[in-house]
């Protein structure tokens, strides 16, 4: 298996660890009953759910694969002297992949958020920062951290002269701050949202949000500044690369990934509304008993999952690597 080849499995295998998870995650929610008393409703359950930490976990290895695959396929390019079609298209792959990773980590932080303003559980302060609190950090750890060193930490060329190295140094650097601030300026308005209302146990204040808004601009405006001065500094000189693509492959790289896109969407869903189907409300008293796992259920209910998910694997790695074999025409 060539270089190219690899970088272009990495994501892909990465999704479907990614998918294995957020099934075990979807899984684990059917053991967290709703909580009542003699008077009612309580709550959904703790704080603290293994889901929250395994959907993360889902997230982080899915950006693990994209980190790979955008890697090799970097590599590849900086060792060819001409453009190769399969080289770009594990290179532009592996862009797309990092960058839905990203968007995941951001969704599942702003997520964890909205859904802890939305309940607020009686539990103590360790069950709130590890139910809430920590993964929102690990999250924005997770984003800044695959912002730097996919787009930011990368290796110099080896042909590069050594002049310019204190130049590169000074754009990383600034490039780092760019893509970092504003994320970690979210980060922290969040959880300053999150303790305000913790404390106050209320809805938040409209001046409240004016002291988040007031973070997350903070924030945009201090990483334009040190973007304005990564563009100043002058980048190195890219090597000239023959074009290789027509309308039509392009045209079928892009379906190709809409069909990657959708088919993983309905393999995630068919999966978590097959483990649903396992909750069993016929009884008197409130929540519900999970039923055993059968193969009538395998069968009709998340076999179709799991062999979507294969189809998004073997299916893009096959179309993307026939479509720019050496040999077509």
């Amino acid at each position: 298996m060539t270089v190219s080849q690899r970088a272009i499995l990495a994501p892909l295998l990465g999704l479907a660890l990614g998918w294995s998870l957020f099934m075990f995650a979807a899984w684990s929610n059917l053991f967290i009953q709703p909580v009542f008393d003699a008077s009612g409703f309580v709550s959904d359950g703790p704080s603290i759910r293994p889901s929250t930490y395994l959907y993360l976990l889902g997230i982080a290895l899915f950006s693990l694969g994209a980190f790979i695959g955008l890697s090799l396929a970097r590599t590849e390019r900086a060792r060819s002297e001409s453009e190769d079609p399969l080289t770009l298209a594990a290179y532009r792959l592996g862009t797309l992949s990092v960058i839905i990773a990203l968007a995941g980590g951001a969704v599942f932080a702003i997520g964890n958020f909205l859904t802890a303003l939305g309940s607020r559980a009686e539990e103590s302060l360790a069950a709130r920062i590890g139910g809430v609190y920590l993964p929102i950090v690990l999250a924005a750890a997770l984003v800044v951290t695959l912002l730097l060193v996919s787009f930011v930490r990368r290796s110099p060329e080896p042909d590069d002269p050594a002049a310019e190295d204190d130049s590169r140094t000074l754009r990383q650097k600034a490039l780092g701050w760019g893509y970092a601030l504003p994320i970690l300026a979210a980060a922290i308005a969040i959880i300053f949202g999150l303790i305000v209302y913790d404390i106050t146990g209320t809805s938040l204040e409209g001046w409240v949000w004016v002291i988040i808004q007031v973070i997350i601009a903070s924030g945009i405006i201090l990483g334009t500044r040190y973007a304005r001065r990564a563009r100043a500094e002058k980048p190195p000189e890219p090597r000239p690369r023959t074009a290789w693509a027509s309308g039509a492959w392009n045209l079928n790289f892009v379906l190709s990934i809409v069909f990657g896109a959708v088919v993983s969407i309905m393999a995630f869903v068919f999966g978590a509304e097959a483990f649903d189907q396992l909750r069993n409300y016929n009884f008197d008293y409130e929540g519900w008993e999970i039923e055993p796992f059968s193969l009538a259920w395998l069968l009709g209910e998340f076999s179709p999952a799991l062999v979507l998910i294969v189809l998004v694997v073997v299916g893009l790695y096959a179309t993307i690597t026939e479509r720019h074999r050496a040999d077509s025409v």
